[in-house]
């Protein structure tokens, strides 16, 4: 059986070759080792969760009822999500260019791999599945406050490709909104993906997914002496390049939900006022599919 292990499906590939971005989730193309790749994930992480995580985080787990030994259906996930937040997970085929992933967040949708990583590379895949998205994102996903942060910075990226258009030259249109991609996608990596959070107690939670389906940079965010973490900057988070490829050296941290609701917003302040017409220039690179999906947006009233 081909199963659905990522970059292996045959089912992905079709799909991607016949142009479907949105799919339905073949549950019954999952293979026996798939599902103990579930499990093997779900089993050694969970301990790191209950020391690691933010309270809000593990909530969602359990308000997610998600299965410690069956790869989950987004079905019985979104019966649980939708009547939390409103958001539902959707089922894509691979990667969705940024302003279409991001305008998903405004109408709490959130774009869902459906494949899992070789059971052989349980610890680090370059590109994200359904343990990194359904185990790692989603169950923050429940919390409303979170969520909201979400739908807000896919409103800023609708700002932002509203604000592009208004640029009469072509050039300096393309120029600019490639420098606000850039300064978005890093927000997004420093926050969504690679947040901490100040707890209440004292100390320090992880609320960035890429870091919550971490098994090993989940305890090395938090424990290790190697990792520069800082008070949140916006002017420094949107300047500062990252690499996918290592466990993280710089990170940064929130004092609240709140907090990083109003940094979110204050983003949106910054674009308005050209403060992220010049950024740094370094990682992330902004590919052809993303600066057409800004330049291309359809953001008219009503839309």
């Amino acid at each position: 059986m081909a199963g659905l292990t990522t970059t292996k499906a045959p089912f992905i590939e079709e799909a991607k070759a016949n142009g479907e971005l949105y799919i339905r989730q073949p549950y019954e193309l999952y293979s026996e080792e798939n599902q103990e790749t579930w499990r093997r994930l779900y089993a050694r992480i969970r301990p790191r969760w209950e020391q690691y995580a933010n309270p809000k985080f593990m909530e969602g787990i359990n308000n997610l009822a998600l299965d410690p030994h069956a790869i989950p259906h987004l079905v019985d996930i979104n019966k649980f999500l939708e009547p939390l937040s409103g958001f539902k997970a959707k089922a894509v085929s691979g990667y969705v260019p940024a302003y279409v992933f991001f305008d998903s967040l405004r109408n709490r949708e959130f774009p869902t791999t459906i494949t899992i990583r070789d059971i052989s590379t349980l610890d680090y895949l370059p590109e994200p599945d359904i343990f990194h998205d359904v185990a790692g994102h989603v169950p923050m996903h429940t919390d409303r406050q979170f969520a909201d942060v979400l739908v807000r910075f896919g409103e800023v990226a609708r700002f932002a490709a509203q604000h592009a258009q208004e640029i009469p030259n072509e050039d300096e249109r393309v120029r600019i909104i490639e420098s606000i991609i850039k300064g978005m996608a890093r927000f997004f990596w420093f926050t969504i993906e690679f947040g901490l959070m100040k707890r209440p107690t004292g100390g320090l939670c992880v609320y960035g997914s890429g870091l919550l389906s971490s098994y090993g940079e989940i305890a090395h965010c938090i424990e290790s002496p190697e990792v520069q973490r800082y008070p949140f900057q916006l002017e420094w988070v949107i300047n500062q390049y990252f690499e996918i490829d290592h466990y993280q050296p710089l990170l940064f941290i929130v004092d609240s939900f709140d907090h990083l609701f109003s940094e979110v917003h204050r983003l949106e302040e910054w674009i308005k006022d050209g403060k992220l017409n010049n950024l740094s220039p370094g990682e992330p690179e902004v590919n052809e599919d993303d600066l057409k999906s800004f330049l291309n947006a359809s953001v008219g009233v009503g839309v």
